[in-house]
């Protein structure tokens, strides 16, 4: 397994956020994590690259525990795209995606055309290489998104952990970048809300409801009608594809 958590628990002060996760997510494999607001997604995350300590548990990434890899080892490793990010400075598109080159650069190394080539290779990915020289005060927040992926892809990482990628993005760039995402050479973990994208682009889903995995599988095995109504509080029609085993949820009112 390239990521595995163990029983892992968080705790805010004296608030339990994350409660014995355990889960795990093959080499090469997109893992979509879902679940309500507050039910431990984000923080799971920043667990995973070691942003938080974990009160107890392990997390291993590719059988060896986080806590004894070097830090500049696992910045080079995991790359982290956040809900959002900003900025006072006056710093142009290429300018944020040439970030994500820091951790294979040493204090004293000149910028090399391997650099280069990564970053370009990035904007073009996600569609913003007409805009490298624009300013980030103008973009909108879903061009703002899809830079900050950018700058992951820059970082070339081997495990990509997404947390709302899709927030802001009009219907057109969630398919293009869950697409992208999903085509990656590359161990990935998306925090997700809406159930049908992670049906569609995710090999496997785990369902978080109170810091605790209530869930998981195959998109199809654990997107039922019974649990979308359990967790999230709708009533849903579910509907499975013979093609392609995948599955389609309408939601109800009334």
């Amino acid at each position: 397994m390239s990521i595995a958590v163990d029983k892992v628990t968080f705790a805010a002060g004296n608030t339990l956020i994350v409660n014995g996760i355990s889960l795990t997510v093959e080499k090469g494999k997109v893992l979509g994590l879902l679940g309500p607001n507050g039910s431990g997604k984000s923080s799971l995350l920043r667990l995973i690259c070691r942003l938080r300590k974990v009160r107890s548990g392990i997390i291993r990434l590719g059988g060896n525990d986080i806590a004894a890899i070097p830090r500049g080892d696992i910045a080079r490793r995991i790359a982290l795209v956040e809900q959002q990010a900003t900025t006072e400075t006056q710093v142009t598109v290429i300018d944020v995606v040439r970030l994500g080159r820091t951790p294979h650069r040493g204090p004293l190394s000149a910028w090399s055309a391997r650099d280069d080539a990564v970053v370009l290779d990035a904007l073009g990915r996600v569609g913003m290489q007409g805009r490298a020289a624009q300013f980030w005060q103008t973009l909108s927040g879903g061009e703002r998104q899809r830079v900050h992926i950018a700058r992951a892809l820059a970082q070339t990482p081997s495990e990509l952990l997404l947390d709302e990628p899709t927030n802001h993005l009009d219907i057109q760039h969630q398919l293009d970048i869950l697409g992208l995402v999903s085509k990656l050479d590359v161990t990935c973990i998306i925090a997700l809300h809406d159930l049908n994208l992670a049906a569609m682009f995710c090999d496997s889903l785990a369902v978080l409801q109170e810091g605790e995995v209530v869930a998981a599988g195959a998109p199809e095995d654990v997107l039922t009608e019974e649990l979308i109504g359990r967790v999230f509080g709708v009533r849903a029609h579910v509907q499975k594809s013979l093609v392609h085993g995948r599955c389609n949820i309408q939601y109800m009112t009334g």
